[in-house]
């Protein structure tokens, strides 16, 4: 009884971000105990707990993710690596493999990782949290002045740029202006999924992609709940990194346009059978999808802070 009151004055405190948007229904709700951080989400969808249960998956990246991890400065960060090959013993002769953290689970995807090894109260040290695919170009990228740029923008959740020169761009949202210092939505007047200067759901704005994604403190402690055990891939969880932003979405979630990268696009998890990959990915999409529909159903006390009005037809 003592434990959930505490959680429940911090759940008070972590409404007040986003107070304007958010009310308390009845005196039934203000009863409910919610894991602290998890107060945005619909309680259905949080995973309070994880699980040492391997999933199935269905080049060599060393020389590509030590050029990486060299441009962030051990005196600043803490670098853990998740192997997914098995292979620790190849990057001993890293002059910095020793300073890193190796963990190692074989065919697992770096969610899996992140849920297991990433636990809030374990990070709660940090105040980012990068959690980056391992092909990743950062030639033209300063973590500190990364950093920098996103305090002063106010940008809990985040991403850099990528080069659409040399990268593979999945979604135009990522791709870098190269005039600007960080930009949060997009263009789109073609097509389907348009997006227009009045849109305000992702991916038109309030989105990033999940290869090379940043979170604050705060933020970490929300997606981590979000995060199901069991869906590997991380599929559909894009979309729904707003909740998890402190406020406003619009405003919170951004890309990076002055300190970008390239993502090589490598098929690496999926090197060996990279359809299977895909169909189990967009399987467990479809999947989240439904477990959020659901939660938020069944959830009476949890009001959708960002549902649009009801004569808004478009992203």
């Amino acid at each position: 009884m003592i434990l959930c009151w505490k959680l429940f004055v911090q759940g008070l405190k972590g409404w007040q971000v986003i107070e304007p948007m958010q009310n308390i229904k009845s005196n039934k709700c203000k009863d409910h105990c919610r894991p602290s951080g998890s107060e945005s989400l619909p309680q259905g969808i949080v995973r309070k707990t994880s699980d040492f249960e391997m999933r199935s998956l269905w080049n060599n990246s060393v020389e590509d993710v030590s050029i990486g991890v060299i441009m962030f400065p051990l005196s600043d960060f803490v670098v853990m690596l998740f192997h997914y090959d098995g292979n620790v013993d190849g990057w001993r002769e890293l002059p910095w493999s020793d300073h890193a953290i190796h963990v190692s689970a074989v065919n697992q995807t770096k969610w899996w990782f992140a849920k297991r090894f990433l636990h809030p109260d374990i990070v709660a040290e940090y105040t980012y949290i990068f959690l980056w695919d391992e092909d990743i170009g950062v030639e033209n990228f300063n973590p500190r002045r990364y950093l920098s740029i996103v305090k002063d923008e106010g940008l809990e959740i985040s991403q850099p740029a990528l080069d659409p020169a040399k990268s593979a761009v999945y979604h135009p949202i990522t791709a870098r202006q190269p005039k600007s210092r960080v930009h949060r939505r997009m263009y789109k007047f073609k097509g389907s999924g348009r997006c227009y200067d009045n849109s305000t759901s992702p991916p038109c704005i309030g989105w990033v992609e999940m290869m090379a994604p940043v979170f604050s403190r705060a933020a970490w402690r929300c997606v981590w709940y979000m995060i199901q055990n069991d869906l590997i891939h991380a599929w559909g969880l894009d979309l729904q990194l707003g909740y998890c932003a402190q406020g406003d979405r619009t405003k919170n979630v951004g890309v990076v346009d002055s300190q970008y990268i390239v993502h090589m696009g490598l098929s690496t998890l999926g090197v060996f059978n990279g359809t299977e990959v895909r169909r189990q990915s967009s399987e467990e999409m479809q999947i989240f999808r439904k477990r959020w529909k659901n939660a938020v159903k069944e959830d009476k006390c949890w009001i959708d802070p960002f549902q649009p009005p009801a004569n808004q037809t478009s992203n």
